[in-house]
């Protein structure tokens, strides 16, 4: 984390952390002053920490540029209301945890209070395991991931089956960057879009439940503490559809990581193959759990790979090798 100095005591964002926030969470009351640090590669994640006590939050602004602010008080306000959701169903002992919500306010730039949880990104996880050229590591984190997103999803299912078309605006959008950005032809365009209409045709993408997902399933997005302990963060784009998604979008960016670190993506397959099969233990039928979710998440996980690919801080060679496995994958 970058450290930005201390919190100037006329922002109107200290009084808002000295009177509303930092009261309930310390047994001594004295003159607040406040480190402020940003995460790296984030203009709207920051934390604070009270010189005297050491407590830390995080503030996590949602009036980001070119948003609006009824749009940027929707995600904090869905955040916000499913960080409650989960602590009421379970998740906020044990291995299973999301951080304590603490505030939210309009007025303060749509800014959203939580408890800081110190934890391992899997992204590091994946990292380190290839670094040290430690299997193990990233299989035990795997299994904890499925496990918490099994819970997650079983624990709110409801009797609504999935639309699968929902999704398609967001295809259209990656599509949109991709063309913008020339990381893509419009023979590539077509391609995609036949095999999308393929996959819709397929009852199997309309046939499970509609589950809670979280929605922007990314390895930053997952961290690992004590005692197995898997926190889940950044819930603003939590919603209702297939738990599919979830595992798509987990099986997508472990392929990612695996071939830019390595160029072999291959060598990612047993990870994804076990990530899956742990999350399947948790159905009465394990095979026809498995079975029925591999045979949808590649979908998801080839527009994972779109999405990534169109992201400008990756060279044209490599967004190029993504396009292609994408292709491969939803070719199917």
């Amino acid at each position: 984390m970058k450290y930005l100095g201390r919190l100037n005591p006329h922002d109107p964002f200290y009084a808002y952390l000295q009177e509303q926030i930092f009261p309930p969470l310390l047994t001594e009351q004295h003159p607040h002053q406040f480190r402020v640090f940003q995460f790296p590669a984030s203009n709207e994640v920051f934390l604070y920490e009270e010189i005297h006590s050491q407590h830390k939050v995080i503030g996590k602004f949602f009036n980001r540029i070119g948003k609006y602010p009824q749009q940027a008080w929707e995600q904090a306000h869905n955040e916000w209301r499913y960080m409650h959701t989960l602590r009421d169903l379970g998740f906020k002992t044990g291995r299973l945890y999301i951080p304590q919500p603490l505030g939210i306010s309009w007025d303060m730039n749509n800014v959203i209070i939580e408890e800081f949880c110190p934890g391992q990104p899997l992204s590091r996880v994946i990292e380190e395991s290839i670094e040290r050229n430690d299997a193990k590591l990233l299989y035990a984190r795997l299994t904890d991931l499925a496990y918490f997103l099994a819970k997650l999803h079983n624990w709110t299912a409801r009797s609504e089956t999935v639309r699968f078309d929902a999704h398609f605006a967001y295809f259209d959008k990656i599509m949109a960057r991709l063309q913008r950005r020339h990381r893509i032809s419009a023979h590539q365009t077509g391609e995609f879009y036949h095999y999308r209409e393929r996959w819709q045709q397929m009852g199997s993408m309309w046939a499970d439940r509609q589950v809670l997902i979280h929605g922007d399933a990314t390895p930053s997005n997952f961290l690992f503490a004590t005692h197995r302990r898997t926190i889940a963060i950044d819930l603003e784009r939590m919603q209702f559809a297939d738990r599919a998604y979830d595992l798509g979008m987990i099986a997508g960016e472990i392929k990612h990581h695996f071939m830019r670190t390595t160029h072999h993506g291959e060598h990612a397959e047993p990870f994804i193959g076990h990530f899956l099969w742990e999350y399947s233990t948790h159905f009465p039928d394990r095979h026809a759990a498995f079975a029925s979710i591999t045979e949808r998440m590649p979908f998801y996980m080839g527009m994972t790979l779109l999405r990534i690919a169109r992201n400008s801080w990756l060279d044209w060679r490599y967004s190029q090798a993504l396009v292609h496995e994408a292709i491969h994958i939803l070719r199917r």
